[in-house]
């Protein structure tokens, strides 16, 4: 009798052994899957950015033919650029703050791109120079490529972050050191519609 317990009480321990195994390896590796997830679609949104930075300088060089457009508007855009290319965020290091940093510099280069085009309205020859308008479409399609990567990587964050964020999984998130990824937020005023005016 005493030898049949010991057989049942080792047998459960065993299986006991066994879902538990089970249980951590299958967390731990959808977590990773689910990290690589990120850090690939992260790539993908380096990339969209990094398209937009290449045709900065081609615009910038296109727009300066015009001996007269002003200076001060230029000279911001490729400060903006600069800015924009130094900051850096490595995959493993996509928590909230880095992204902040990042999405900070990418905003004044979005803002000083903007100013650009608003300067250009001025310029009827230059608005009409093919090199010009062709840059000004890939610049577009561009800023349309980086909306859809950027709502694409917060997707497979909100993904992650709420995997690892659930019970037990969160126990074996802490220990394995998966932590919480940031997401890319909304530009400050978006939450404002534009105004209209068609009186002009």
């Amino acid at each position: 009798m005493n030898i049949s317990k010991k057989w049942i009480v080792a047998g459960i321990v065993i299986l006991l052994v066994i879902f538990i195994y089970s249980s951590i390896k299958g967390t731990y590796n959808n977590m990773v899957k689910k990290d690589e997830g990120v850090k690939a679609q992260w790539g993908n949104v380096e990339t969209a950015y990094q398209r937009r930075l290449d045709l900065i300088p081609n615009l910038v060089n296109t727009v300066k033919g015009y001996a007269n457009f002003e200076q001060q508007t230029l000279t911001q855009v490729i400060e903006a650029r600069a800015k924009a290319t130094s900051v850096n965020i490595k995959p493993d290091n996509l928590n909230e703050q880095s992204l902040k940093q990042f999405q900070a510099a990418q905003g004044e280069l979005s803002s000083a791109l903007a100013r650009l085009m608003v300067v250009v309205e001025q310029y009827p020859n230059l608005k009409a120079n093919e090199q010009f308008v062709n840059l000004q479409a890939q610049l577009e399609g561009t800023e349309n490529r980086i909306a859809v990567e950027r709502r694409k990587f917060n997707e497979l964050v909100q993904d992650y972050n709420s995997y690892i964020r659930q019970f037990p999984k969160n126990i074996w998130a802490s220990l394995f050191g998966f932590e919480k990824k940031g997401y890319f937020e909304a530009e400050a005023g978006a939450e404002k519609a534009p105004k209209v005016d068609f009186t002009n």
